[in-house]
């Protein structure tokens, strides 16, 4: 968690890792030499990430990232991994815009040589806002910077989103739609009704998360909007930056990359975010207010693009909810590794969601 030390999310050992890793690159760039083996400090939450250096004369890549499918014997976050298509949206991005996405260059599918399928990309070189502690929290850069460098951060940032967007050309996401039947905001939100039930399958519900849920449709949308690619994960912490500047080198974290309105992916930028700026403040120091505020950010998509937000209130509950499922996720993972308790009667599950003091205000529509 935000305020925890670092939870556990795997059971794989990096060094072994790297001498599968070796043998499996030799069979694609014979005498190929991997160095420098590691695992980055802000490894995320569900897919893992290993970063290496390639020593050949032909090698395409020299330095690396590999994207590797959750770990299946660490309680995995999501049900399923689908690394093909993390793989063709990421090269689609890349061929449709000007998006700064790394270039991917190989895909296995087999899970046999790492135990799992995974893809290696180029490898970015800068630095990234953490979340462990949150960069809304004193002693890092990007609390550190000044408020003209967070505002081209902002700035640049909200750029991204708005670029990716306007250029990708919609009907080329549209083998992200979930399966089902209705619009495509209504299968986005089943699709996430069908997650939670499998996050809480044999285990207590969250009767705040399906208050969620019951408000979602109180404060439905009239006109959804026309779908666009969603990046997703749309936030800082998946974004690097200069390495001495404030401006984006690469758009990371695609798994979660959808064929939904835009305002999905507006309204998580907008509450992750409030979800670390929350965190702060009840910890006792003020954060960075002024940073990514919700008005800010709405008036000036709507100048970058033309469409102005709507319904924000709906899609940034939509976040939060989407957001706490995968906290309560977590923190039964957390659970299983012997790490937190679960607590014994069933009103006291909504403890575990983080932010569920936000979340409960914002079902109550008290919260902005």
């Amino acid at each position: 968690m935000a305020t925890a030390p670092r939870p556990r999310t795997t059971t794989r050992d990096p060094e072994e890792l790297g001498r599968r890793l070796a043998v499996w690159l030799d069979g694609r760039l014979p005498g190929a030499v991997i160095t420098g083996v590691r695992v980055p400090g802000s490894n995320g939450m569900s897919s893992e990430t290993l970063l290496f250096d390639i020593e050949h004369p032909d090698t395409p890549l020299r330095s690396c990232a590999l994207r590797l499918a959750a770990d299946p014997h660490a309680y995995t976050v999501f049900p399923t991994y689908d690394m093909p298509r993390q793989h063709r949206v990421m090269d689609l991005v890349a061929r449709h815009t000007d998006v700064p996405v790394p270039r991917v260059q190989w895909l296995e599918e087999d899970p046999a040589p790492l135990g799992a399928p995974f893809f290696v990309m180029a490898r970015a070189e800068g630095r990234v806002p953490p979340d462990v502690m949150p960069y809304t929290y004193e002693g890092n850069w990007l609390h550190a910077a000044t408020d003209a460098e967070r505002a081209v951060l902002q700035e640049e940032s909200l750029a991204v989103l708005a670029r990716l967007h306007e250029q990708f050309p919609a009907k080329e996401a549209e083998f992200l739609l979930p399966p089902g039947t209705g619009s495509p905001l209504r299968r986005h939100v089943d699709a996430q009704r069908a997650y939670y039930a499998w996050v809480v399958r044999d285990l207590a519900p969250s009767p705040l998360l399906e208050r969620a849920f019951d408000r979602l449709e109180e404060l439905w949308p009239a006109d959804e909007g026309e779908p666009v690619l969603t990046w997703g994960d749309a936030r800082i912490g998946n974004i690097v930056y200069e390495p001495d500047g404030f401006r984006p080198v690469a758009v990371l974290d695609w798994e979660m990359a959808g064929y939904a309105p835009r305002e999905v992916d507006l309204g998580w930028t907008v509450y992750l975010h409030r979800f670390f700026q929350d965190l702060t403040v009840g910890f006792g120091q003020p954060g960075l207010p002024d940073f990514l505020r919700r008005e800010d950010l709405e008036r000036r998509y709507a100048e970058l693009t033309g469409h102005t937000p709507r319904d924000m209130e709906f899609h940034t509950l939509y976040a939060a909810l989407r957001h706490g499922i995968v906290m309560l996720r977590i923190a039964y993972r957390q659970a299983y590794f012997g790490e937190v308790e679960i607590p014994a009667a069933a009103e006291d599950v909504d403890g575990l969601i983080l932010h569920h003091a936000a979340l409960a205000a914002m079902v109550q529509g008290t919260y902005w």
